[in-house]
């Protein structure tokens, strides 16, 4: 078993065949439960990877074949990645996951993926096909703004270069697009939200410092 690429905040293992995912930091008891509910409920409904057994502290999940998004968005495939992304969030906002109230957002009806973007998209190498969406373990009921307006702020933060091929993604969405002022608001409400989970983790720790620069750094784009 190997660490696979890009896993941030928990031990994620995989040897080719299925993977092993271990939750770590506050809450991780009920962050393995909610991705949990929902790889089970969502299976067959949208391409997630196959949940093949938990445990108190992990979950094994079969291994779906796939690149990150996040690296082919470098790599010439900015426009059909963020395509398949938008088309893949409309198809996730428009599914009745059945959620207990208890896992809504100030009132929230929608299912929000809550880290939704290319970095958890797992896609063909054509980029035009979604294999797997993965990190449900923020997933709740809120408003669509949060995952458009996340989506939106990986490309700013980490993939400046693209940020040109953001209409695609709005446009692969479809309907209106929430006004600047809205989607900025959801970004920094989220930065903090993270700011807040590395406070709790580590207090005043590096994980705390690097979102409140990425706070300053959000609060000063403009649209």
């Amino acid at each position: 078993m190997r660490p696979l690429k890009h896993g941030y905040t928990n031990r994620t293992l995989s040897d080719g065949a299925v993977v092993t995912k271990t939750y770590e930091g506050p809450d991780a008891g009920l962050r393995l439960q909610r991705e949990r509910v929902l790889l089970t409920r969502l299976r067959g409904r949208l391409p997630v990877p196959p949940l093949l057994a938990a445990d108190g502290a992990s979950l094994t999940l079969g291994f779906v074949r796939g690149t990150p998004g996040q690296e082919l968005l470098d790599s010439g495939r900015a426009v059909p990645v963020l395509v398949s992304c938008g088309e893949l969030l409309r198809r996730l906002h428009d599914t009745e996951p059945n959620l207990p109230a208890a896992w809504a957002h100030e009132g929230g009806k929608v299912l929000v993926h809550g880290d939704f973007g290319p970095h958890n998209v797992l896609l063909d190498c054509a980029a035009r096909t979604v294999t797997a969406v993965v990190d449900w373990e923020f997933a709740h009921l809120g408003d669509p703004v949060e995952d458009l307006a996340w989506c939106e702020w990986i490309v700013r933060m980490h993939h400046p270069a693209q940020r040109g091929a953001l209409p695609h993604f709005f446009r692969a969405y479809g309907g209106e697009v929430p006004a600047w002022p809205a989607r900025k608001a959801a970004m920094l409400a989220r930065c903090e939200a993270l700011r807040e989970f590395c406070h709790r983790w580590e207090p005043n720790g590096s994980g705390v410092r690097q979102w409140r620069e990425r706070q300053i750094a959000t609060a000063a784009w403009e649209e």
